[in-house]
């Protein structure tokens, strides 16, 4: 069979773990074989940041920019531990944030529905897709453990170096730690317009959330950003399409959602995403169930598995015992850039090749064959458990049949 023939690069971006072991088997089996692939190569895994002083991770992010669409496997975010057991130089920041700061994007998270797979909550009826804000908060911040008693405060000085304004943040009587975080009017305003031509694009009901009455400057500043471009530029729109835009606090969102049937957009500052994406995809199925996209207002996209790099199993894999790990996330990041890769060059055998990878991936979990995770909650009738390899190569089957 004549391979499938590209224009310009995917960028891609390898990573950690058995993800990693997963993303050779996934190009090896269900990519190479059909497509003549071209990628510009950065790897991502973290003994590679550790040596570049995480420049490559920089690099890969310039080099979505230029090329317009990356795939991205799953990375570690070290913590103590892991710098540890790495002998890193330091604790790296999130490569995630990194990227997505640099790009400036919306991160829009969906479950893939698959039949046998039903909702751990039982009222759901249709995917909700998280909207995830893609700069600052924890992932940008700056912290600082206090040794003993003291004052920290927090000073604006302004460019031409006269002090604005100072607050204390805390009078510490003993040990303790402190945090700052930033967020910028540019930013939220880039994350709001994505939020509401996202909904626009998809005809469906936009809801965010943050915590105002608390957080009333920091939070309230997205409310009020939200708010002002809703009532200036996307009310008609909205009301033209049939849709809804609506605010509620985060807490208060939590609840309704759990008694809503689905079908809409939930806005989220950047943690709360995090967090509420991670909940609904092992809701509607695995955390393994679930297509990330980050789509930047200049034009760039860069696709990824929600999850992590699945510690466990790459342990046991490297002890030599087999392991069952979900790729279908790994594998929808692949087919979403190829497909948008195929969609900016003009190529609807790309586009259709992505849709056949995904479809085949369905087949093969809907005829009853799955990961050990899919295998636990499945309404299918006696599943058929395979190994990691083993669910790749059957989706390949699916593909050449």
């Amino acid at each position: 069979m004549q391979k499938i023939q590209m224009k310009t690069p995917l960028v891609e971006m390898d990573g950690d773990e058995m993800t990693r072991i997963l993303w050779k088997m996934i190009k090896d089996e269900l990519i190479l074989p059909f497509i003549d692939l071209k990628t510009e190569y950065y790897d991502l895994g973290l003994k590679y940041r550790d040596e570049t002083n995480d420049q490559v991770t920089r690099d890969s992010a310039e080099a979505t920019m230029k090329y317009g669409v990356a795939v991205k496997c799953a990375t570690i975010t070290p913590n103590a531990a892991r710098v540890e057991e790495y002998g890193l130089k330091e604790m790296w920041k999130s490569p995630n944030g990194m990227i997505r700061a640099m790009l400036d994007g919306t991160v829009f998270r969906t479950p893939i529905v698959v039949k046998g797979i039903e909702p751990c909550v039982r009222n759901w009826k249709k995917p909700i897709t998280i909207a995830r804000h893609a700069y600052g908060d924890v992932y940008k911040n700056v912290e600082m453990r206090v040794p003993g008693p003291g004052r920290v405060i927090m000073t604006y000085i302004s460019e031409d170096g006269e002090t604005t304004e100072t607050k204390t943040i805390h009078t510490f009587d003993g040990p303790g730690v402190v945090q700052g975080l930033h967020n910028l009017d540019e930013s939220i305003t880039s994350y709001a317009h994505s939020c509401f031509r996202y909904a626009l694009s998809e005809k469906k009901d936009l809801w965010f959330s943050t915590k105002d009455t608390i957080s009333k400057t920091y939070d309230h500043r997205f409310k009020d950003i939200f708010a002002e471009l809703y009532e200036n530029e996307y009310k008609e729109l909205f009301e033209k399409a049939g849709i809804e835009y609506f605010y509620t606090l985060i807490d208060d969102a939590v609840a309704r959602i759990m008694k809503s049937k689905g079908g809409f957009i939930w806005a989220t500052k950047n943690y709360d995403g995090d967090v509420m994406s991670d909940m609904i995809s092992s809701a509607c199925g695995s955390l393994a169930m679930m297509t990330s996209v980050l789509v930047s207002p200049k034009g760039f996209y860069e696709y990824e598995a929600a999850h992590g790099t699945v510690q466990r199993h790459y342990y046991k894999y490297l002890n030599g015992e087999t392991t069952s790990t979900n790729s279908v996330a790994t594998i929808f990041a692949w087919s979403g850039a190829l497909r948008k890769r195929g969609e900016l060059d003009n190529i609807p055998e790309l586009m259709q090749f992505a849709d056949k990878l995904e479809k085949a991936t369905i087949d093969t979990i809907e005829s009853g064959k799955m990961t050990g995770d899919l295998a636990l909650i499945t309404s299918i009738k006696d599943p058929v458990v395979l190994d990691s390899e083993g669910f790749i190569k059957a989706i390949r089957q699916g593909l050449e049949g």
